[in-house]
């Protein structure tokens, strides 16, 4: 049940999560010459990358979006469901800060393999428990955590990988391509999702886990060396770690960055099972609960397609203060929406802010961060970002269990209040420099 919006913001095909494209280190400069830059669409590594993580990404929105359904079926019990999400999140808190300073050490497209087939392997399980008639409410605990475990590597390995696969002159356009490609992803997989669940519980599973063999057999075909030659280190893990620790600490911007990110994924990890329940509620059936979730995602592609707009007439300031307003607005009208389907458009429209949040908040962070440090204060922001997420999926399904669906939306739209005014009032986000003279300040 990992998150592949693992895009900071990025919502993933199921949620709308804050924090996910992660700062490429060194492109490599050596494939090509500027003067003669092919069509990205002729470089052989990189179509190889991006089609395996395309199928990747539609199987892992297919899967997100039956769990918290085969749960309920389960359980009957949204908390039991706010518990998988939870562990699922859990592995951003443990792995975090180690795991950015490992991808550096490591082969990181041997670990990205190895990730996917773990991945996969945990997915089949739950098929096969399913026609043993043993699936429990524990095996998908397990399931969930193990595969949140080695989403935390395989994506922080996956990051670095685009840099390494294209130019330097190439990566707007492959970046560009990346969130298209992942936005229609988004719109595809819920629906996809819940279609196969009406042919079988397990069929979704098996689904993902087909995709995730795919993503393998694309990597063992690519060519490229995902870093450069590794110089021997001197420094011990948990000093390499400080390093990024220290330097986020001691910018208060960032730092505050990485605080309302992980504030506003508090939320978005509750999101999903609230807007769950709420279509039940309305008598959506689960294929039409695919659909509100394929609306949603059509928001998050228009803030892609206006995201870069926007930075660039807008100060920092105005765009974020701006874009977490605006989803704390919305956020209560899921809960008096007459129809099932006007969930899809309301959070359609709040899903639209998040990439537009990641692009400004991302370019101006990775602009600021030294070269050397991007991995580990990259890891450490990352700590921050979804650190909040197991909290809030746990308390989002508690809340509906023990107070209904709508005292949970009021819970989190006074969070998303809050939030909202300690950044209008934080003077280091409202008065940020332009990004050339902040990057000249350091």
């Amino acid at each position: 049940m990992d998150s592949q919006l693992d895009r900071e913001l990025e919502p993933a095909p199921v949620s709308g999560i804050y924090e996910v494209v992660e700062a490429p280190e060194q492109p490599n400069t050596n494939l090509t010459s500027a003067s003669h830059l092919p069509s990205i669409w002729r470089n052989r590594d990189y179509m190889l990358l991006w089609s395996g993580q395309v199928v990747s990404v539609i199987g892992t929105g297919a899967s997100q979006i039956v769990y918290p359904l085969l749960i309920l079926a389960l359980t009957n019990s949204p908390a039991a469901a706010g518990i998988a999400s939870a562990l699922a999140s859990l592995p951003y808190i443990i792995f975090s800060l180690p795991a950015g300073a490992l991808i550096d050490r490591w082969d990181r497209k041997r670990v990205m393999i190895y990730c996917d087939i773990g991945r996969a392997l945990v997915l089949a399980s739950i098929p096969v428990a399913l026609a043993l008639n043993a699936l429990t409410i524990w095996q998908i605990y397990i399931a969930s955590l193990v595969e949140g475990s080695l989403f935390v590597f395989f994506n922080l390995a996956e990051v670095a990988a685009l840099s390494r696969v294209v130019t330097k002159e190439q990566l707007p356009q492959a970046a560009a391509q990346n969130d298209a490609a992942f936005s229609i992803a988004g719109i595809l997989a819920p629906s996809v999702g819940t279609i196969l669940y009406q042919f079988g519980k397990a069929i979704p599973f098996l689904f993902d886990s087909f995709s995730y063999m795919v993503s393998v057999i694309s990597l063992l075909f690519i060519k490229a060396e995902f870093q450069l030659e590794r110089k021997r280190t001197e420094l011990h893990l948990v000093q390499e770690i400080h390093e990024g620790l220290d330097w986020l600490w001691h910018q208060p911007l960032v730092r505050y960055m990485a605080f309302l990110t992980g504030g506003l994924n508090f939320v978005n990890a509750a999101t999903t099972l609230i807007i769950i329940v709420l279509a039940k509620n309305l008598g959506a059936s689960d294929a039409e609960i695919g659909l509100v979730f394929s609306l949603s995602a059509i928001g998050a592609i228009a803030g892609s397609i206006i995201g870069g707009q926007i930075q660039r007439r807008f100060r920092f300031g105005q765009v974020i203060i701006s874009t977490v307003w605006i989803s704390a607005i919305l956020f209560p009208l899921l809960a008096i929406a007459p129809q099932f389907y006007l969930l899809g458009i309301i959070q359609g429209l709040a899903w639209m802010t998040g990439p537009i949040y990641n692009v400004v908040q991302f370019s101006y962070r990775i602009a600021l961060i030294p070269d050397a440090l991007q991995g580990r204060v990259n890891s450490t922001f990352r700590l921050l970002a979804f650190g909040f997420q197991p909290l809030g999926a746990a308390l989002g399904g508690f809340l509906i269990e023990r107070y209904g669906v709508n005292a949970a939306v009021l819970f989190f739209t006074v969070w998303y209040l809050i939030i909202s005014v300690l950044t209008t009032f934080n003077s280091h986000v409202r008065n940020a420099k332009p990004l050339e003279q902040a990057q000249a300040a350091l």
